[in-house]
């Protein structure tokens, strides 16, 4: 083969692998990753109380503190008593929490696990792990803020203490501002 033929094979590759991979990027549902200031996807997950199946659009207009563990996950365990508190706090205020559950293990053994430490705050279990693709999580904890409008104002990967001063003053602005916002418009 000539040097000539070489290089027109070379460039027939380049041009067959740079399409390939922008037909890949074209048909790929996700372009992005899932972050701050990226719309939240809607999920399904069963309620561990009522064992009803329900989703993330439900609580369209609210704002959500949405966490993403596993009875497993000692991290989980840890934050889970800053996310009551905070429940406690700004629960009456109107911040939504939905705590999904990812074990694989039957939805019983997470209300067990709920009801032992005395939590009262909404738990759900999605043991297809939907959400975890849905959401590209990484590991658990996941914990994601998401305003009224559908979008993730804050990711935290690994454990926090959700009552603390930055993190519940940022649900509180978000709370209040929003109020604020339906106030002026009539609303």
């Amino acid at each position: 083969m000539t040097q000539r033929g070489q290089w027109i094979l070379v460039i027939a590759i380049v041009v067959l692998l740079g399409g390939g991979l922008l037909a890949g990027l074209a048909l790929s549902p996700v372009l992005t990753p899932v972050g701050v200031q990226s719309d939240a996807p809607n999920f399904r997950a069963v309620d561990i109380v009522s064992l009803d199946t329900v989703d993330l659009g439900q609580l369209a207009g609210d704002v959500v503190l949405l966490n993403i563990w596993a009875t497993w996950c000692a991290p989980c365990e840890a934050e889970m008593p800053s996310i009551q508190r905070l429940y406690d706090e700004l629960g009456p205020e109107g911040l939504k929490v939905m705590a999904v559950s990812v074990d694989r293990t039957e939805t019983d053994g997470v209300r067990e696990w709920i009801d032992e430490r005395g939590l009262t705050f909404p738990v759900y279990h999605d043991q297809s792990g939907r959400i975890e693709r849905a959401y590209m999580t990484t590991g658990v904890p996941e914990t994601f803020v998401i305003d009224r409008h559908g979008v993730i104002v804050k990711k935290v990967i690994g454990a926090t203490e959700w009552d603390n001063d930055v993190q519940a003053g940022l649900i509180r602005r978000l709370l209040d501002a929003d109020d604020d916002a339906v106030e002026n418009t009539g609303g």
